[in-house]
């Protein structure tokens, strides 16, 4: 009897046709599923006949209590190293493999510079306008980036990335990490944030790099708004939940700032009427970062590796070993 696999979330259709399966499809059924499901019951409805899992990044919830209703499931698959939705302990108790996937470094970065030159020079209404051939022929003026201060708040391997494009761009980049000190900003030819208040403060455009966790959940909250300059831009490419959403609604509201770049979000999807739907001062993307044709070749590619390596007993990239 075939072994049954689910790939979720395969939003474009495209999980088939980015790597080769047919080394394993002798011995497992696919299904792809282009929807997500976030009510619990419905979710283990789908799943519950099936021993492989396919899940890709943090866009489906596994903890325990979902984890322990999928009494089939043997091995679940992440694309990427790291998934804090997924309870590897659990996982680990209930028999479960969790194995990951490589990744294309640098995607992430380069939609987060992407939503920033759409913010400053307004590409999205333009596009609109000219596309309906409407008067006038232009609608803004935008902004230069250079002399503006860019800040940027956690400096692993995608901020570092933005801070480069940053001096690219002839900006004033500045960094702040809890790990920061005025040495490793002076190697990256960038200036020295004492704390992520001085970093807000000084910042006309601040672009979140950090790692979602119990410090970091709402890091940016009402108050740290207030610190930012009237007029600043604020980019979110990371993690939704950093983000106070309300705090921010409201400080795009009142014109406190200028607008914020957002890629990710509390709820995803994104709810129908949410505001940031609405907002003229957002320009919003949804869940793009890592979703390139090359990040998903990897992706699939070590998927299919993942699942011949657990069924010839010899399991890859296992992330739930020491549990």
């Amino acid at each position: 009897m075939l072994l049954r696999c689910a790939i979720l979330d395969d939003y474009q259709r495209v999980a088939l046709s980015m790597a080769n399966w047919s080394s394993i499809e002798a011995k497992v059924e696919i299904d792809c599923f282009n929807d997500g499901v976030a009510d619990t019951d419905a979710l283990i409805a789908r799943l519950a006949d099936y021993e492989i899992i396919v899940a890709m990044r943090e866009r489906t919830v596994f903890d325990a209590e979902r984890l322990g209703r999928l009494p089939k499931l043997k091995l679940l698959i992440t694309t990427g190293m790291a998934n804090a939705s997924i309870d590897m302990a659990a996982a680990a108790r209930l028999g479960i493999t969790v194995a990951g996937t490589g990744g294309f470094v640098g995607s992430a970065a380069e939609l987060a510079w992407a939503l920033l030159m759409a913010m400053v020079r307004h590409i999205p209404s333009e596009v609109v306008n000219f596309r309906a051939a409407k008067d006038p022929w232009q609608l803004s003026f935008g902004r230069d980036l250079r002399g503006l201060t860019l800040g940027v708040a956690g400096l692993g391997k995608l901020g570092r990335q933005v801070a480069a494009y940053g001096r690219a761009f002839g900006m004033n980049v500045i960094g702040w990490s809890r790990s920061n000190t005025p040495e490793k900003s002076a190697e990256l030819g960038i200036g020295y944030a004492a704390t992520l208040d001085e970093l807000l403060r000084a910042a006309d455009i601040a672009s979140l790099h950090l790692t979602l966790n119990a410090e970091t959940t709402g890091i940016i909250g009402k108050r740290e708004l207030s610190l930012m300059k009237p007029g600043a831009i604020l980019l979110n490419t990371s993690r939704g939940p950093l983000v106070d959403e309300q705090s921010l609604i409201a400080a795009l509201e009142s014109g406190h700032l200028g607008g914020a770049g957002l890629d990710v979000f509390d709820a995803e999807p994104l709810p129908t009427n949410h505001a940031f739907r609405r907002l003229a001062n957002v320009v919003a993307t949804p869940h793009l970062g890592y979703v390139t044709e090359e990040t998903y070749r990897i992706f699939y590619g070590d998927a299919v590796e993942d699942i011949a390596g657990w069924i010839d007993g010899k399991p890859l990239r296992v992330l739930n070993a020491q549990h």
